[in-house]
């Protein structure tokens, strides 16, 4: 019905305004164009439902949070990788120093130790950046979920089982790695003992701050 009456529309405006300037003109001529676009747009977007845009644009957000979760978890599960490489590298270097107690000198004693306090400086560095990286994989497993709730609550059912798939494997890929961290602390733990133990035996020829220090060390105290 509007769209029959656009031209005549059209035409009266331009009759009645044949004697003023062109400027009036073509004011009136785009107001009955602009008039016509939202007959356009509503023909257009009526082709598709409500339930249906949801749906699509909840797979958009499915997709968008499983590239969130999938780089997260990559660099998570890097920095974990270094991490523990960094703790069995002390493990081996607390070895090495417990062995050779009692056959050096203080000054090779001091020596040997401060490479010991930089293997652990290097993986207390490594251990801030995996518990940082942990904290952005946290958020992007929970923004993973909540999309693939919406998913399933819009009826989009193959994004949500796409989606839940998803985050359980890269779950489980990091599990895995967090099992192997743990692992080498608990080794690392038990070799800070033994040099405790022997420590405690040779403390004559140690440098200070090698006793006394375990109940500074988060793996040897009890919480």
């Amino acid at each position: 019905m509007h769209r029959r009456s656009l031209p005549v529309l059209a035409s009266v405006g331009q009759r009645g305004l044949a004697g003023r300037s062109g400027q009036w003109h073509r004011a009136v001529g785009l107001g009955v164009a602009l008039c016509a676009v939202p007959v356009v747009e509503q023909q257009s977007s009526g082709s598709l439902s409500n339930d249906a845009l949801i749906r699509r644009a909840v797979s958009l957000v499915t997709d968008s949070t499983a590239t969130l979760l999938s780089q997260t978890t990559y660099a998570l599960i890097e920095a974990l990788t270094e991490y523990t490489k960094a703790i069995y590298t002390l493990v081996s270097l607390y070895k090495q120093y417990s062995n050779l107690l009692g056959k050096m000198n203080s000054d090779e004693v001091d020596a040997v130790w401060q490479v010991v306090i930089g293997a652990r400086v290097d993986m207390t560095t490594k251990q801030q950046e995996y518990l940082r990286l942990e904290s952005s994989w946290m958020t992007a497993l929970r923004l993973s979920e909540m999309a693939a709730e919406a998913a399933y609550q819009s009826g989009a059912d193959q994004a949500s089982v796409t989606a839940r798939s998803h985050i359980q494997v890269l779950k489980s890929q990091v599990q895995e790695v967090r099992l192997l961290s743990q692992k080498a602390e608990t080794k690392l733990a038990e070799a800070q003992t033994d040099e405790l133990i022997k420590a405690r035996g040779e403390d004559s020829s140690l440098p200070q701050g090698v006793l006394g220090n375990s109940d500074d060390d988060p793996y040897l105290r009890e919480d």
